[in-house]
């Protein structure tokens, strides 16, 4: 793949839509530990950074709109080194816990988080090294 220093350079970038990006930028920032990366426009657009992995933050526009109340229409996952301390800054950001760090037979330890417009983030400790045949996954290979 090319490099482009317009574009992070993560696979998969998820595009969420805020209602105020700059608030968006400084909340997620705060409570959730991103950086900022590049800026399009005063309230447009921004993409952040953290660790290998990026979103980018839009602004309402067309048909594009934050969550709504009581909805979930996706939840974006992020890999952290301690999902406890993580989850203690986000609480003193205002992030809303929906679940505490809790750890789980596939090695991970997680907790899931709603932020200032309403998107679900799950924030992902790992523990162990398990395969998925170990608590009832299947490892499937892609040829």
């Amino acid at each position: 793949m090319k490099t482009n220093r317009s574009i992070p350079a993560a696979t998969v970038i998820p595009v969420l839509i805020y209602p105020d990006v700059r608030e968006a930028v400084a909340w997620l920032s705060a409570a959730f530990g991103f950086a900022e990366r590049a800026r399009i426009g005063e309230n447009h657009r921004a993409q952040l950074r953290f660790g290998d992995g990026a979103v980018i933050v839009a602004d309402v526009r067309g048909d594009r709109r934050p969550p709504r109340p009581g909805e979930a229409t996706h939840s974006v996952m992020v890999r952290v080194e301690d999902a406890r301390a993580h989850c203690e800054r986000a609480r003193a950001n205002g992030a809303r816990i929906l679940m505490e760090p809790t750890d789980f037979e596939y090695g991970e330890r997680q907790y899931t988080a709603e932020d200032l417009a309403g998107h679900q983030w799950t924030f992902s400790e790992t523990l162990a090294d398990v395969a998925p045949e170990q608590w009832g996954g299947e490892s499937v290979s892609s040829a």
